[in-house]
C-alpha cells in the first residue's frame, strides 16, 4: 500500500530526502516519476537521473524566472495548472509506484496550485502509489491529510555567511 509523504520546512534537505527515496525505489525495481514545480531543469539531479537512470522521467515545470508572489503573471498560473494536470494524470494512471511532486508545497503556498486540488489527488490516488510532496510552506490541510510529514528546520546554514548555492550540493 502506498502512502503520502510530505517534506517541508525552512531547512535544507527536502528535495534531497525525496531523491534518496527515489534511489531506494529504483534499486528495488519500482516505477518512479518526478515532477519539479517552479524548477527549470538545469539541476545536477536532473542531469544525473537522465544519465544514470533513464527509466525515471523528470519533468521540470518551472519557467526559470523569479515569481513575485504578489504579482503572478497569468502565464505562470497557466504553466502551473498545466503541470499539475500532467502530474495528476501520472499519479492517477496507476503506472507508477512512486511519484514525487518536488516543490509543490511552495507552489500551493504561492497560490499557483489550489490546495483543494492537491488534497483531492492525495485522496484519489491509486492505493499502491506512494506520493511525495516537497517544498517549504506545506499547507496545514496537506500536513493533516498526509501519512508522514517531516519538517526540516534550519538551525544553521552557511548561506547566512554569504555562501551561494554550490553546484552538486545545493543545485
Amino acid at each position: 500500500m502506498g502512502y503520502v509523504q510530505v517534506y517541508t520546512g525552512d531547512g535544507k534537505g527536502k528535495t534531497t530526502a525525496s531523491l534518496g527515496l527515489l534511489l531506494r525505489a529504483v534499486g528495488a525495481g519500482l516505477a518512479v516519476r518526478v515532477f519539479q514545480f517552479m524548477k527549470h531543469g538545469e539541476t545536477c539531479e536532473c542531469a544525473a537521473l537522465a544519465d544514470r537512470f533513464p527509466e525515471v522521467e523528470v519533468t521540470p515545470l518551472g519557467s526559470g524566472r523569479f515569481i513575485n508572489p504578489r504579482d503572478i503573471p497569468a502565464a505562470e498560473r497557466a504553466r502551473a495548472a498545466d503541470g499539475f494536470g500532467r502530474a495528476a494524470e501520472a499519479v492517477r494512471s496507476g503506472a507508477f509506484d512512486l511519484v514525487i511532486l518536488d516543490e509543490i508545497n511552495g507552489a500551493m503556498d504561492m497560490g499557483l496550485i489550489p490546495v483543494e486540488d492537491v488534497l483531492r489527488l492525495m485522496r484519489d490516488r491509486p492505493s499502491r502509489t506512494e506520493l511525495v510532496l516537497t517544498g517549504r510552506g506545506a499547507p496545514q490541510a496537506v500536513v493533516d491529510a498526509a501519512d508522514l510529514c517531516t519538517e526540516m528546520r534550519m538551525v544553521k546554514h552557511y548561506y547566512q555567511k554569504g555562501v551561494p548555492a554550490r553546484r552538486g550540493i545545493e543545485r
